[in-house]
């Protein structure tokens, strides 16, 4: 995998970090008790709140909330952050821009990224018509592998990432009725029957595309179907009850990292070459570390809910302070950690190139992140973050690169 794969996205990541910083993927519910029917067979009924907590969160919701939350923007976005599901979008009667509005399109981009730092770690990737390389120019070649890419990105991103943000906001929905009545599904404008054949609809589709990927790459073994099963089962037990990830800081969090992170890179691994040596697991692993530690600083910001709720996020079980800590050293030590090993196995360029994408992340967080994470968050987000998944390419080529 060439270099050059990054250039042509390059300006992902930081349109990913201007959204990521907005909170899109807090999520702050108290366990609750089940009252509706269920209509899902294979999920537990969904749930409102018990009576005694209904007045407290009914007052902290209605101090906290960002009054334009619930409004359509005025500066002409609107329908762009409708379609995107971001707040601020305007209300519409087309239900598949409601049905769009679901999937949090937003969301995907991080996954799209995940996808092609896969592709570059299989060094297996091959271009069209690559400018850098005479011997890298078969044109079927390329083009095979670029449409087996799109249709990589549109299982990890459309299809399991909008599966995960339709069944989060339908588990999240007598929440949302509180906190963001505009919702699509609180609002009433989707039916919950909609909202049911959408959910199928995604898991099955996506379960599907990952299985034809196998069968395209000739896997004897259908691992990305098996990573398509896994990562369902994850953003299921995330929002759903009883397990609920979200509801425990370090699992919830972690559970973010890693499907952000370790499966997209993965699944693009594996449609382009092997996961067959246990570096390309721990490595992935190892970022999704990393990724829990991007994933605290969207905690900071909801601390006092989450104490009187009883949530157990980091920030509220180890102190602003601590969790801020926490944040810093899971981001720069495992960085650290991912640079020796390359700099050991001898890719010292790429090695190089990570510290140099560490040092102004560690920048940010001694001057934001540290003296005042819950005001910083979001400048933070959007100045360090950049830097960060850039680093999980430059080790995703290092990998591509190295025979192993």
């Amino acid at each position: 995998m060439r270099a050059s794969f990054a250039l042509a996205v390059c300006l992902i990541p930081t349109v990913c970090d201007a959204f990521s910083s907005s909170g899109l993927m807090k999520a702050s519910s108290p366990r609750l008790q089940p009252v509706r029917p269920n209509l899902l067979p294979w999920v537990p009924s969904t749930t409102s709140f018990p009576p005694q907590t209904l007045p407290l969160r009914t007052s902290l919701m209605a101090s906290k909330k960002d009054s334009r939350g619930a409004q359509a923007a005025q500066d002409g976005s609107a329908g762009v952050r409708q379609l995107l599901g971001v707040k601020g979008g305007e209300k519409t009667t087309d239900i598949w821009a409601i049905r769009l509005q679901l999937t949090k399109p937003v969301t995907w981009i991080p996954l799209v990224w995940g996808v092609m730092c896969g592709a570059a770690a299989s060094g297996n990737y091959h271009w069209i018509w690559n400018p850098f390389d005479p011997s890298d120019r078969d044109v079927l070649l390329g083009a095979s592998d670029a449409f087996k890419g799109f249709v990589t990105m549109i299982l990890a991103g459309p299809f399991l990432t909008g599966y995960t943000q339709t069944i989060n906001d339908w588990y999240d929905r007598d929440i949302d009725a509180i906190n963001e009545p505009n919702r699509p599904i609180p609002s009433g404008a989707i039916s919950e029957g909609q909202v049911i054949a959408q959910i199928w609809v995604l898991l099955l589709g996506g379960l599907g595309l990952g299985y034809g990927l196998d069968l395209w790459q000739g896997h004897d073994f259908p691992t990305v179907f098996l990573l398509s099963v896994f990562g369902s089962f994850i953003a299921y037990i995330y929002s759903a009850p009883p397990l609920k990830l979200k509801m425990n800081g370090w699992q919830g969090s972690f559970a973010l990292g890693a499907s952000y992170i370790s499966l997209p890179w993965w699944c693009g691994q594996a449609v382009f070459g092997e996961l067959d040596k246990p570096v390309f697991w721990i490595l992935p692993i190892l970022y999704s570390i990393a990724g829990l530690g991007i994933a605290i600083v969207n905690d900071f910001k909801s601390i006092e809910g989450d104490k009187e709720l009883g949530l157990n996020s980091l920030p509220v079980a180890f102190g602003i302070d601590g969790a801020a800590k926490i944040c810093a050293g899971c981001i720069s030590v495992t960085q650290l950690g991912v640079a020796a090993y390359i700099a050991a196995i001898g890719e010292t360029n790429y090695a190089i190139a990570l510290l140099a994408l560490l040092l102004p992340q560690v920048y940010f967080q001694a001057t934001l992140l540290l003296p005042d994470p819950v005001g910083n968050d979001v400048k933070f987000q959007a100045q360090s973050q950049p830097f960060f998944v850039f680093g999980i390419l430059a080790t995703a080529l290092a990998v591509g690169h190295h025979q192993f």
